[in-house]
């Protein structure tokens, strides 16, 4: 089954990818994905770690979203901000779209847990369940999303590449081949709960959102109507669950003494410019590309740097350790290196 979503020339033009992160609506996909069985080598070891830390209230949360299946649309806002800033809101939903989001949930899942049905009236049970989407974001999310962060601002880069090169159509074909297919004007979306169905934007144009946490493409049907779709799909499986080590620094140390200057101002280039390239990481730190990653590969195994391959390129980000290892040093310099040629 198919989910067509039309165009207008209007709704091209006010086509967009998110700037940031949105937390509540990736962790209904990262709660989606911890009851899934897809990619195993990917998310079977968060799984597993998840599993045994979720409490009463996690557990009461994810009877509302399902591995596959609607979910009530107020648990998961579209939009940016701190966790517990859109938790509150989420709290704060009043009773009337509460009722109305329960209703047509219960339309496409009669197997509902029946103290659904008074979660619009009871303020008890409204809080019981906020507690427990604060625990899965404390479970599945939080100890990670400093990394997300860092994979969706790199994927970000990557798709203004794709716009500045090929247009909002070549944005649309390359965004996620597998579940969506630019027919112009027409988006179709594979969806694997059977739904058939054609959306008008309207003029209101389309919101894509990078996830780490999605495995296919996921529409919320709101103002603007958005499509999620999973950042940086060729990676690593293991990048994406990986714990992050950060160790303690006892004293400042020179960055410079440590890695040498070149290495320094390749971890600064990158620092300034994520999801550069090797090519641009080369110009900018006056240095021939051979000699870039060289260096990218010394500072990617020392934990400093990520690098995801797309295609015939390779987009390098800083890691929180490379991040914190500059910001504990204070030294921040792109400069060009002085007296040095191109080699």
């Amino acid at each position: 089954m198919v989910y067509r979503i039309h165009f207008t020339v209007q709704d091209l033009a006010r086509t967009r990818v998110a700037e940031t992160a949105m937390p509540l609506h990736e962790l209904e996909l990262a709660a989606r994905a911890l009851q899934s069985r897809n990619q195993p080598a990917r998310f079977d070891a968060w799984r597993h770690r998840a599993r045994a830390q979720l409490s009463a209230q996690a557990r009461m949360a994810l009877a509302l979203i399902p591995a596959v299946g609607s979910s009530p649309n107020f648990l998961s806002p579209t939009e940016s901000g701190t966790a517990g800033e859109l938790l509150e809101q989420v709290c704060g939903t009043p009773r009337e779209r509460i009722r109305a989001d329960m209703l047509e949930t219960a339309q496409h899942r009669p197997s509902l847990p029946a103290w659904t049905r008074h979660l619009a009236d009871d303020a008890t049970l409204l809080a019981e369940l906020c507690t427990g989407l604060s625990h899965l974001h404390a479970t599945l999310l939080a100890p990670h999303w400093a990394q997300f962060t860092e994979h969706l601002a790199v994927d970000r880069t990557l798709r203004l590449q794709h716009v500045l090169s090929g247009g909002v159509e070549q944005l649309l074909t390359l965004a996620n081949p597998r579940w969506m297919r630019w027919n112009p004007p027409v988006l179709e979306i594979r969806m694997v709960n059977g739904a058939d169905r054609d959306l008008h934007l309207e003029g209101q144009g389309l919101l894509l959102l990078p996830s780490m946490f999605g495995t296919r493409a996921i529409v919320t049907d709101g103002r603007p109507v958005s499509v999620s779709y999973p950042a940086f799909q060729n990676q690593h499986p293991n990048e994406i669950t990986a714990h992050a080590s950060m160790p303690g620094y006892g004293r400042s140390c020179s960055v410079s003494t440590l890695l040498g200057r070149t290495r320094t101002v390749v971890l600064s280039v990158i620092a300034e410019h994520q999801g550069c390239s090797t090519k641009e990481l080369a110009d900018r730190a006056a240095i021939a590309a051979a000699s870039a990653s060289e260096h990218a590969t010394v500072l990617r195994e020392a934990g400093l740097i990520r690098s995801l391959r797309h295609r015939n390129s390779v987009l390098h980000s800083l890691t929180p350790l490379g991040r914190a290892l500059l910001n504990t040093s204070g030294e921040l310099s792109t400069e060009r290196l002085p007296g040095r040629r191109r080699v």
